[in-house]
């Protein structure tokens, strides 16, 4: 049975802007080539998967970690939940009906850990109950504004376990209460 996780690096005032926290250190992209590595795929809200449609082919200049990043994103099964888009990317299934349908035959048939990408996908997921962790990258950053971490109110949640992953990011895991 998959378990549904939701991260993403979040500001110390709740918000997500992966364009003004800035890129991560290299020890921090280290901790995300082994975890997509490791994932049996990702559900994705179409801006997000929009945005990471970037690693489909690769770019002048990368180095090393990119790459890895790369082929570890590019073997994992992707999901993409839109009502808009009318084809998606290599290795990658359009859903457009029946989230929650479409959610809960991915856990029951899928072994391993699914990615859940994007704060208004999890926010649905979430009002289904559907989401087992949630994984807070804390950056020490105050945006003011942005795109918040819980797109509503945020569930009862337990802490699960926290990790110092670089000298500046705090991984904390929480599952719901």
């Amino acid at each position: 049975m998959a378990k549904l996780f939701f991260g993403m690096n979040q500001s110390l005032d709740g918000y997500v802007d992966h364009m003004r926290v800035g890129p991560p250190s290299p020890k921090l992209f280290r901790h995300f080539i082994e975890q997509t590595n490791s994932l049996a795929g990702s559900l994705y809200g179409r801006h997000l998967y929009e945005l990471m449609r970037y690693w489909d082919e690769d770019q002048p200049g990368w180095e090393t970690a990119e790459h890895e990043f790369a082929a570890a994103w590019r073997k994992a099964p992707k999901w993409v939940v839109s009502r808009t888009l009318d084809s998606v990317g290599p290795n990658a299934t359009l859903v457009q009906k029946d989230l929650e349908a479409t959610a809960r035959q991915l856990k029951a048939e899928i072994d391993g850990e699914i990615e859940v990408g994007g704060p208004n996908l999890a926010r649905s997921l979430t009002e289904l109950g559907l989401i087992d962790e949630y994984r807070i990258y804390l950056h020490p950053e105050v945006l003011g504004e942005g795109t918040p971490f819980f797109a509503a109110a945020r569930p009862p949640l337990r802490l699960a376990g926290s990790e110092q992953v670089d000298d500046n990011v705090m991984k904390l895991s929480y599952v719901p209460a």
